[in-house]
């Protein structure tokens, strides 16, 4: 196993315990990622500056990294809520839908359209996206905030790895990493301020999962994933982070005795596999024109 995938297994498996941290409660959740932002910038910020790594080539590529902090603080914040607000597994799975945005975001505003395969998985995830979370649900246009966090948080990363893949071409991994952890420190910081949470007065194990989530789930996840995404496919990258959804569901019922039911099992299949299939590289045959060709080729 090359060092990349290495980096991108071990990567997984640190942002898969971060939602069950986050599903605890032992600290608000708006407040709880700007101490997983600020404990991981603690270390970052002098580590990057004394080894003199800290080179943005432009203002422009400047401006693009902090804007990727401020992105990534909102996904983090509105993910935290919709977790406390629902379960582990529900919010994860939802926000994996972020490859079904970054199609449709390109269909919209690049020249490279989504394939007939993108076309065919998205319609298979929001299937169980729908099976996941209820059909009565969709029927009756009766979402509550922690649906819609979740998908939100899954528009915000979507917008994330788009432009911080566009960022890694010209800026190392370390210094990205470095300015936009600081700006979502600063920007989930000035958040929680005016949403009145509260800083301090948390115990023990708070303070320590607050610690996990910023050394661990952090900055160790995303220096690992970041690496890994310079250094692979981007596609690779995005579809094994779906294993993330089915650790996280694990993890759940077995650290916090969370319920796992049937049909979340099966929507989140469902999902999982549409998902995949939008990344899928060869062409998927429909019944049709396809069809009629194979079955005389077959027949020859």
């Amino acid at each position: 196993m090359t060092k990349p995938r290495i980096a991108l297994v071990i990567g997984i498996i640190c942002i898969s315990i971060f939602p069950i941290l986050v599903k605890l409660k032992l600290s608000p959740a708006i407040v709880s990622a700007f101490y997983r932002m600020a404990i991981a910038a603690a270390v970052l910020v002098p580590f990057t500056f004394l080894s003199g790594k800290f080179k943005i080539p432009s203002v422009k590529l400047l401006f693009l990294t902090m804007l990727c902090g401020a992105i990534f603080a909102l996904d983090v914040a509105v993910w935290n809520i919709s977790i406390q607000e629902s379960t582990a597994t529900q919010a994860t799975l939802l926000t994996n839908l972020s490859p079904v945005w970054v199609g449709i975001g390109a269909f919209f505003f690049l020249k490279n359209k989504p394939t007939r395969n993108f076309w065919i998985g998205t319609v298979i995830a929001i299937f169980g996206m729908i099976t996941l979370v209820g059909f009565h649900f969709f029927v009756n246009l009766d979402f509550n905030l922690a649906f819609v966090f979740a998908i939100l948080s899954g528009v915000f990363y979507a917008i994330y790895m788009l432009v911080s893949k566009f960022v890694l071409y010209d800026v190392e991994v370390l210094p990205f990493i470095t300015l936009s952890t600081l700006t979502s420190a600063v920007f989930l910081g000035i958040l929680s301020y005016f949403m009145n949470e509260p800083f301090t007065g948390f115990g023990e194990m708070g303070w320590i999962s607050l610690i996990i989530q910023g050394l661990v789930c952090q900055l160790a996840a995303w220096l690992l994933l970041g690496y890994a995404t310079k250094h692979m496919r981007a596609t690779r990258v995005s579809v094994s982070l779906l294993g993330q959804a089915v650790l996280t569901t694990i993890f759940a019922w077995m650290f916090i005795n969370e319920e796992v039911t049937l049909q979340m099992i099966v929507g989140g299949i469902i999902l999982l596999f549409g998902i995949r299939v939008t990344f899928y590289s060869k062409k998927i045959p429909i019944i049709g024109k396809e069809g009629e060709t194979a079955k005389i080729i077959s027949n020859d």
